[in-house]
This record gives structure tokens, sequence and C-alpha cells, in this order.
């Protein structure tokens, strides 16, 4: 909650007047209780969990023909039960495991500084301060993805989020409570480590879910990140190590890919594109024999 009554107060104490971004998180955020502000990033990871990957799915499920030509694994569909079932039990799991921990979470981040009153960040303090959120974290969840890819890991923990062999938006959280909660604490490692305000913990928390669904929506568009950011792995590159489940050792950042790069666990993947650039073949025809619509088991779904 802001200690001024008013903007005028508010303005009198910077010295300065109000941006208009200020202005508007003044009048949003003034009566508002400083757990009830960091709560929010809850929020936004439910609101883009929910509406990113849904206009994708519509599209697959109603005009496949319109993106085929952009589908990393184009001779696998999934019907629309495996989609609800996706995204029923990834928001169960969400809401029991991440949800109750960053609940439990409000007393560390106000105890190391995260901020919730003015000024607001100016944008490369913000964009600095992402882009160090988003490095630490993907160092930090590419060993813990190679040790999810151990027997005991895999066949305990990783083995539901690798049930789908060919990933849809709505897998980025489908899986084992502890596949979320983990990594999850991970994410929280740059913001206790490099404090913010809270807008940035709300926008890093909504643009790495963005960044996750993207990695497992399957489709390798013109438009696609991987095109313009530097070292961004992207839906083709997590494509792989989905296609090859548990034996795959190889594509375990999560977003980003000189971790891989630089501890030689890009091989086999560097190899197939290789391969077949040099072949000419298609660059989706890796989907494992026997597989029933991209899942790996004939699970029914309720």
């Amino acid at each position: 909650m802001l200690p001024y009554a008013t903007i005028v107060e508010a303005e009198a104490a910077l010295g300065r007047n109000l941006t208009f971004l200020e202005v508007v998180w003044f009048r949003y955020s003034s009566w508002m209780p400083d757990y009830l502000l960091y709560y929010h990033s809850i929020l936004c990871i439910f609101v883009v969990f929910t509406l990113a990957p849904l206009p994708l799915a519509l599209i697959e499920l109603g005009l496949p023909a319109s993106i085929s030509p952009f589908k990393i694994q184009p001779k696998v569909r999934h019907p629309p039960t495996v989609f609800f079932h996706c995204y029923k039990e990834a928001m169960r799991t969400f809401i029991l495991s991440v949800g109750l921990f960053q609940f439990t979470c409000y007393p560390v981040f106000k105890f190391v500084g995260i901020r919730t009153g003015l000024p607001l960040p100016s944008f490369w303090e913000a964009a600095l301060q992402l882009l160090v959120y988003f490095l630490v974290e993907d160092y930090l969840n590419y060993w813990l993805h190679r040790l999810l890819h151990t027997k005991w890991g895999y066949e305990k923990i990783h083995y539901i989020h690798h049930e789908y062999a060919a990933p849809i938006g709505f897998q980025a959280l489908y899986a084992h409570w502890g596949d979320l909660l983990f990594p999850g604490i991970a994410a929280f490692a740059g913001p206790v480590l490099a404090p913010c305000h809270v807008v940035i913990l709300w926008l890093f928390g909504s643009l790495r879910e963005l960044a996750s669904i993207e990695c497992h929506t399957g489709y390798d568009f013109p438009w696609s990140p991987t095109k313009f950011v530097p070292f961004y792995g992207g839906a083709i590159y997590h494509d792989y190590h989905h296609s090859v489940g548990y034996h795959s050792q190889s594509n375990f950042g999560a977003f980003f890919t000189y971790c891989d790069y630089v501890y030689g666990t890009d091989k086999g993947y560097r190899y197939r594109k290789a391969l077949l650039a040099k072949l000419k073949a298609p660059s989706s025809d890796y989907n494992e024999e026997g597989q029933t619509h991209g899942f790996k088991n004939d699970r029914k779904f309720d």
C-alpha cells in the first residue's frame, strides 16, 4: 500500500510529476495491501496459461489445414479431449503446487525487497532485470532438467510431462507437481538475488509462461521468436526434446540454447538438423512408431 493519500503528496515526495503509468499505478494500488499486489503474480500466470494457447488450439481443431505447413509433426493430430484433459490437469496441479507455494512466499519477497511503491522502474531497468532473471532461471533449470532425465527423475516425476510426444501449448504446465514446483523455485532465484518492483515480477511471470507455451506449441511459424531472438530455442528446439522422450539427452534449456551448446547436450539435435538439411527431408518426420495421437500410450481421458 502506498504511503501517499493523494497524487499531489506522491509528486511532492518524488519532487516531480508522476508519469502516466505511475498515475495509473497510484490509482490502482494506493488502497491495496502489498500481499494482494504480490498475489497478482499467480493470477497473471493463470490468465496467460488459459488464454494464450487457446487461439492456436481452436485453429488446430477447427481449421488444421490452414496451419499444417508450419506444424513440426504434421502427422500427429490431437483430439479435443486431449486439449481439455491437458488444461484441466495442468491447472489442478499448478494451483495445488506452485499456487500454494507462492502464497507462502510473500514474507520472503517482502524481506528481500520486492517493492510496490513509487517510482516505477524505467524501461532500461526493467529490461535489464528481466534479462538477468531469464538467464538465471534458464541456467538453474538446465541442470534441474538434466536431473529429471535420470532414470529415477524421469520414472518418478518427469514422465508425465513427456506423455505427449508431439507437444501442445497447454502442455507447458502439464506435469507432476514436483516438475512444476522445483523449476518454479528456480524462477524466483533471480528476483530474490536482484529484487525488483512487483510489476516486474508480474511481467516476468507472464513472459516466462508465454515463452514456455510457445516452446510447446508444436509449430514453427515465420514469426516465431526463434527467428529474431539470439540463442532462443523455441518450439522447433523443444519439440525435438519431446519427440525423443525418456532417451533424450539433448535440448535441456528451458528457453535458451547456450547451456546445451556449452555443455554439449545439443549434439543429437544439431546432427539431426544437419542430416535433414542434407537430405532435404521434412523436419517433422520423427514421431516414434506406435504413438497414438502424439502420446506414448493408449490412456483414456475422462
